[in-house]
């Protein structure tokens, strides 16, 4: 059995509670966020964009790792 795990950036809908975040993927597919531990000292709220990491086997939740990068301007 492998550990896989799918990262994808998704952006702050809406905060449920100090570590948990409804989120929203590009695709549109919504989910709940958790923050464990120290993410770092960012004012989360909505319209930030996070990293997200969901498990294949459960789409519905996920752990933010951090803000997502900011996309290359061209």
């Amino acid at each position: 059995m492998t550990d896989e795990k799918i990262v994808l950036d998704a952006v702050i809908e809406k905060v449920i509670s100090k570590k948990a975040f409804d989120v929203r993927l590009r695709n549109g597919h919504r989910m709940v966020a958790f923050i464990l531990g120290a993410v770092g000292d960012v004012a989360w709220g909505p319209g930030v964009r996070v990293r997200v990491e969901l498990s294949p086997y459960d789409l519905s939740k996920g752990r933010v790792l951090g803000q997502a990068p900011e996309e290359a301007e061209t």
